[in-house]
């Protein structure tokens, strides 16, 4: 008798693992099903849809051959009985059933299954605040809502639109309204800056200042509190603690959930998350039952605990695994580094691994360098520079996470993929430092940034260089009083330096770079010196020779002007 395979979930894992199984077990019985009508679409390229870079819903459902994944496609092409509408109520592990109905009709039936797969996916959390059920409030539960959404965008009749959530898929709505439709964008965020938890806080403030700058209001540290209808029934008021934001249109964008209650009515063991537990080849803690997707928890590869990351990507490999497995191949998937990229209008945003929030969380000794190499040779006309952290624990060397912020285009998306694939590995600074890159000026330096930014890592850990942190050298500009030792000592060019000598007084200090060996004994011994260039290179050289000199009380600013430029700060010279 034919084997008979079962999967519940048919947008990423599901329809993965069929079409792998399918490959490997030409005489099974494969049958997929699904509560929605519409299956196996690219999630991840809603924003994009709602932007317009994406001209029309179907092709988030298309193969890369132009053909829809419908049904029926997957029945004449791929061999494989899809069940859409039908909605999976319970397992009977012991009998190998699952109870389903049709949504439409409530007709039940049972399904016979050798093996099941779990890929249930996720659902939005909506916040438990008044108004959250209003009928112009939108999550980005389905690729329904997305052409809801965009349905009401095109009748003109939205001129304002508040996101309820500063995460990635918040701002990247955010994006694909204020860009195309030119729409006036707040963002809700209750954290104190956007991304919480993805990247840390200097990073966080460059893309909000790329989103600022193109229009998009944010506000972050504060909660929505409820949303009403306002007068007449025209739009909407989102209401924080500190104001009250009018809206045609809402987004709750507060992140997501596992779909899990379908295994934990089985018995089936579930993280504190709430997502499925699957040991390396996905199986759950029934051995006939595969889980992969948004629903289930992944090893992380550096704290080694449960991790969720619900990411299309590691939806399809985790989908082939399991595919495999049912195939007869014994495949693992051994879990995630946590690797993520964003555009953000003309820049793009990048992490891999932990943050040094995260670090220090987790017991790590834990430090972070930051810098701001070109992402190209200096001399070729489209180099730009790139602010990179590379976040290491000082014990083992061991890096831990990397983050990165610059133009749109590859450079961002080349260091944050060779940076994960060695993290996964349990690469260290030196292992960093020594990283092979291919070299072109039109695509590195000839010391590729990751490498630079290993270098100084190298440094920091080693002792040879001492920082002050951004958010401290923020916070003292804020407020001079709070540390009057303090100057700055700008090696830039004068030209560069004079508008902030003359802006600050005292507290700033010029002396080019290449007269500072001659000009020694005019820096002040009496002062705590904050070293500033343009990225941080020639601060550690100057760090180091004023130590030769007998003047060690010193820090450098990492990343110099470069990166403090990318912040928004209103403090800047005109």
């Amino acid at each position: 008798m034919a084997e008979r395979i079962v999967l519940v979930g048919g947008v990423a894992a599901g329809p993965k693992a069929a079409c792998r199984a399918r490959r490997l077990l030409p005489e099974a019985e494969i049958t997929l099903i699904d509560q929605d009508n519409l299956i196996s679409y690219g999630g991840c390229g809603i924003p994009y849809y709602v932007a317009g870079d994406v001209s029309d819903e179907d092709e988030l459902r298309k193969t890369s051959f132009h053909t829809t994944r419908d049904p029926n496609f997957f029945k004449t092409c791929k061999g494989i009985d899809v069940r859409i509408n039908t909605r999976a109520l319970n397992i009977d592990r012991k009998n190998k059933k699952v109870e389903v109905e049709d949504v439409q009709t409530g007709i039940g039936d049972e399904l016979p299954y050798d093996k099941l797969v779990l890929a249930t996916g996720s659902y939005p959390f909506v916040l438990p605040i008044p108004g959250a059920e209003l009928e112009g409030v939108y999550t980005l539960s389905s690729l329904h809502k997305a052409i809801a959404i965009k349905q009401k965008l095109a009748t003109g009749k939205i001129g304002k639109v508040v996101i309820v959530g500063g995460g990635a898929i918040g701002l990247e709505m955010a994006e694909a309204f204020a860009d195309l439709w030119g729409i006036e964008t707040s963002v809700v965020e209750f954290m104190p800056q956007v991304m919480p938890g993805l990247i840390d806080y200097p990073f966080a403030r460059m893309v909000q200042h790329r989103m600022e700058a193109n229009g998009i209001k944010i506000h972050t540290g504060e909660a929505a509190e409820a949303i009403e209808t306002a007068d007449e029934g025209k739009g909407y008021l989102v209401r924080t603690a500190q104001r009250t934001l009018e809206a045609d249109l809402v987004v709750m964008s507060a992140g997501v959930r596992p779909r899990s209650e379908l295994a934990r009515k089985a018995g089936l063991h579930v993280s504190e998350m709430g997502a499925i537990m699957v040991n390396r080849r996905l199986q759950t803690s029934d051995p006939c039952i595969y889980a992969a997707g948004d629903c289930i928890a992944t090893t992380h590869l550096i704290t080694g605990k449960p991790s969720y990351n619900p990411l299309g990507s590691l939806a399809n490999r985790q989908g082939r695994v399991v595919g495999d497995n049912l195939g007869g191949i014994p495949s693992q998937f051994p879990g995630v580094v946590g690797s993520f990229i964003m555009k953000c209008f003309d820049g793009c945003i990048g992490t891999t691994g932990l943050t040094l929030k995260c670090a220090l969380a987790e017991g790590f000794d834990a430090d972070a360098s930051i810098t701001a190499p070109s992402d190209r040779a200096h001399f070729y006309p489209e180099e730009t520079k790139t602010p990179l952290q590379l976040v290491f624990d000082r014990r083992d060397r061991r890096v831990l996470g990397v983050q990165g912020f610059g133009a749109f285009n590859d450079a961002i998306l080349a260091r944050i993929n060779a940076a994960a694939a060695l993290i996964a590995k349990g690469g260290t600074i030196d292992d960093f430092c020594n990283l092979e890159m291919a070299y072109a000026p039109p695509f590195s330096t000839a010391i590729d940034a990751l490498n630079a930014a290993a270098n100084v890592a190298d440094n920091q850990a080693a002792g040879r260089q001492s920082n002050i942190s951004i958010e401290e050298f923020l916070a003292w500009m804020e407020n001079f009083n709070s540390h009057p030792d303090w100057q700055v000592l700008d090696v830039r060019h004068p030209r560069e330096v004079t508008p902030f000598e003359e802006k600050f007084g005292e507290r700033w200090l010029g002396v080019p770079y290449e007269e500072i060996r001659e000009r020694h004994q005019e820096i002040p011994a009496d002062r705590t010196l904050i070293i500033m260039c343009s990225a941080g290179t020639r601060s550690f050289e100057i760090q180091n020779f004023l130590a030769g000199v007998g003047l060690r009380k010193t820090m450098v600013l990492p990343g110099g002007l470069n990166c403090i430029t990318r912040l928004g700060v209103d403090w800047l010279p005109a």
